[in-house]
């Protein structure tokens, strides 16, 4: 079974995304860096020619379709970031992926699907602490109940609840991403 993408997606509203971003950038400047990278996203996933959904928030189908082209669009659930990818994994294999990693390739999206199509798991840590893509081969809620989200603990958190239950996961090449104004400084053609 061919491995489906969802993107977790928020419209890009100034003063609604990429907020710790507005020290640098103000909110306008923020919002454009998080419609930059979104679009870059969309791109790349297209690329890699696996299925996928985008989880908007922020707006409807029909901002979001007029913004990024045509695509699957599912809004995104109340709840925290585990409750929504919870939900998000089914039907898998599903590889989950955000909108804030601007080194992301298409072939890496290709890898993850291959390995979650093959019923095995696939993570891309992020230079953070986080990962910037994790793929499951089947729903798999206790990767998602009670992680300490948006620290630099869930990566090592991830996998060691995958070795408790004997999972090997793939590890994807480390990705940085733009969480902060530190970030901003590996990709100076994002601000221009």
């Amino acid at each position: 079974m061919t491995a489906r993408i969802v993107i977790l997606a928020r419209f890009p509203v100034a003063g609604q995304c990429k907020t710790r971003l507005i020290p640098a950038l103000g909110p306008e400047g923020a919002a454009e860096m998080h419609r930059k990278l979104a679009e870059l996203t969309v791109a790349r996933v297209r690329e890699s020619g696996l299925p996928f959904t985008l989880w908007g928030t922020g707006a409807d189908e029909d901002a979001f379709t007029e913004w990024l082209g045509p695509l699957d669009f599912q809004e995104q659930p109340a709840g925290d970031l585990g409750e929504r990818l919870a939900l998000a994994s089914d039907p898998a294999p599903v590889i989950f992926l955000g909108t804030d990693c601007p080194d992301l390739s298409p072939s890496s999206l290709r890898k993850a699907g291959m390995a979650s199509a093959e019923g095995r798991y696939a993570i891309g840590p992020a230079h953070d602490g986080g990962y910037w893509t994790l793929a499951i081969p089947e729903k798999a809620d206790w990767l998602f109940t009670d992680m300490p989200w948006g620290t630099e603990r869930v990566y090592g958190e991830t996998v060691e609840r995958m070795k408790a239950k004997g999972i090997e996961p793939e590890v994807l090449e480390t990705l940085h991403d733009v969480d902060r104004p530190e970030d901003l400084e590996r990709w100076p053609d994002l601000t221009q």
